[in-house]
This record gives structure tokens, C-alpha cells and sequence, in this order.
């Protein structure tokens, strides 16, 4: 089987602690098992459409080719667990590189984005700070991992 990639892009005017230790102990976690890596998109100043897509453009530059690209959205589609397990690794399997995670900042992803992302991916229908929303996918992307290789750390349902 080949290394699994992962790349988290995520645009945010903030990298702040705790959320920085939450996620670095779970992308240590990750990197025993696949190739992760994480990088912050700043992209200007304001808070209209230009800076949402020059967010979007410094998210495409930063993404390698060929990739994945999924695009977290709360108008995507939920998964279980077990099934975002599923998913991961159909997606893996039929992807031509790494799988590029994109979160958006405060002003969200833009609609161009949105419709070059292969999949969205939903967490719920409430609006996350970039920050949670990263450390949710990444908890998310461990605890796949763990489904998928037996790792004690999933349970099912009773």
C-alpha cells in the first residue's frame, strides 16, 4: 500500500494556543501512520470578497498537484465516523496525490473553491471558527485511522 498524504490548508489571521498543542498532538499521532502536514493561508487584510479570494487563490498555490481537494462546508455532506472512515479510504484509493483539506477563515471558502473541491465535507450545519473546525478534522482523521488499522481508540456503538 502506498504512504497515505494528508495536507491540512486552513486561512485564518490566528494560530493561537491551546488549539496549536490540541492539533500538533494529533497530527504526532497521525504522522506514525501517514504523511501530514498543516500550513496556515494569511491573505491580506479586509473583510469583503478580495480577501476570501485571495484566500482561495494562496489555498490553490499552497495545494500540491496533483491532488484531492476537500473542502470543509457546513452545507457538505455528515458522515458517521465509520462511515468518514469509508470515505477516507475510497478517496485515498481513487485519489492521483495527497488529500488537500481546505478550511475557510472567518468569510468561509469561496464559491469558486467550493466547485473545484472534489468532495465537502460537513461537521454539522453550525458555522465553526477555523480553528475548532481544524481540530475537529484532524481528531476525525486519527480516529479513522485508528478504524481502519484496529489502533484501541474508536468504540462503536453499544
Amino acid at each position: 500500500m502506498a504512504v497515505r498524504e494528508v495536507m491540512v490548508l486552513w486561512a485564518g489571521r490566528h494560530d493561537r494556543e491551546p488549539w496549536r498543542s490540541l492539533c500538533a498532538d494529533y497530527e504526532q499521532r497521525i504522522a506514525h501512520h501517514w504523511r501530514i502536514a498543516q500550513r496556515q493561508i494569511r491573505a491580506g487584510r479586509g473583510d469583503g470578497p478580495e480577501r476570501r479570494e485571495a484566500e482561495a487563490e494562496a489555498m490553490l498555490s499552497a495545494a500540491p498537484e496533483p491532488a484531492s481537494l476537500l473542502a470543509l462546508d457546513s452545507r457538505g455532506r455528515a458522515r458517521s465516523s465509520e462511515s468518514f472512515a469509508d470515505f477516507l479510504r475510497q478517496t485515498f484509493e481513487s485519489s492521483p496525490g495527497p488529500l488537500v483539506f481546505l478550511i475557510g477563515s472567518d468569510l468561509g471558502l469561496s464559491p469558486d473553491l467550493l466547485r473545484t473541491a472534489r468532495h465537502r465535507i460537513s461537521f454539522g450545519p453550525q458555522t465553526l471558527p477555523h480553528e475548532m473546525a481544524r481540530l475537529i478534522l484532524l481528531e476525525q482523521l486519527y480516529r479513522s485511522l485508528a478504524i481502519e488499522t484496529g489502533i484501541k481508540y474508536h468504540r462503536g456503538p453499544f
